[in-house]
């Protein structure tokens, strides 16, 4: 996800934790516009040198003694459906943290359509596992709020009507039409889910990343969650899920990428289970 407006304006009485581009406790700013795509979620040209969208070249992420990730490289082609599984403590999140450039690697390069990725940041779409909605604000002041930070609102009678279409655009994609009036603290943990995915869409990104999208969800919405996601993958998207729920993903998925110890251990195109221990524990 990204921002580019300073010029937000926040509702009296509650602390902006808020800033331009995500951060571990909030966000950070963008690099400078010169370097991005002229609009949120305007495609980056895709050359030769960058059509395979996601390079990671022999990553490393330490914290302390502890290696989260341990020498990761992988390629991914762009326009397909990505499911990352391995058990708790795989290394799932911290690399999709760092494709995020939310966790800067102590060794090694990303690289996002021939960018790094804070230098890709606006065609980025990043879900995190907890919930960075405001719980004081209703649905809709969430997504109007971010809406600035993203450069979506503009002054233009035009533009403003665009802007509130692809409110309503993202509200029904998620299913959340009838709640955007309340305060998002008395919403379920599975609207919360649907209402962080609007938002992690709302700027149109052609990269995104979830991080268990799919958590205390209903049957019901996390189907309808993924044939969201399929579409955007349909429509050339490039989609990114962490889950433990990996039967939801059979037959959506392009390829699942099987994670242990901080590496990547396998790539399959199925759920097909075999001796690797990665797999253990997949449902």
């Amino acid at each position: 996800m990204l921002g580019v407006s300073r010029e937000a304006p926040f509702p009296q009485g509650l602390k902006a934790r808020v800033f331009l581009a995500p951060g571990r406790h909030g966000f950070k700013p963008c690099p400078s516009q010169k370097h991005l795509p002229s609009r949120p979620g305007s495609p980056i040209p895709v050359t030769e040198a960058t059509s395979r969208v996601i390079t990671v070249s022999n990553v490393v992420k330490q914290f302390g003694r502890f290696a989260a990730l341990r020498g990761v490289t992988a390629e991914f082609d762009g326009g397909r459906f990505h499911a990352i599984l391995g058990e708790n403590g795989a290394g799932k999140t911290t690399l999709l943290r760092a494709l995020a450039g939310l966790a800067q690697p102590t060794r090694g390069e990303i690289s996002i359509f021939g960018k790094s990725p804070r230098e890709a940041c606006r065609d980025i779409g990043y879900m995190a596992h907890p919930s960075l909605l405001y719980d004081e604000m209703s649905g809709m002041e969430n997504l109007r709020y971010f809406a600035r930070l993203y450069g979506i609102v503009a002054d233009g009678r035009n533009d403003r009507h665009n802007k509130d279409g692809r409110f309503e655009e993202v509200i029904g994609a998620v299913g959340l039409d009838p709640e955007l009036t309340r305060p998002v603290g008395q919403y379920s943990q599975g609207m919360r889910q649907r209402m962080s995915l609007a938002r992690a869409i709302l700027h149109d990104p052609g990269v995104l990343l979830l991080d268990e999208p799919f958590s205390n969800v209903d049957v019901h919405s996390a189907r309808a969650m993924v044939g969201l996601l399929k579409g955007m993958r349909d429509a050339g998207k490039t989609v990114f899920v962490i889950t433990h729920q990996a039967l939801l993903l059979e037959g959506v998925a392009d390829e699942f990428v099987w994670m242990q110890a901080g590496e990547i251990v396998d790539r399959t195109a199925s759920l097909a289970r075999t001796a690797n221990p990665a797999r253990e524990g997949v449902q």
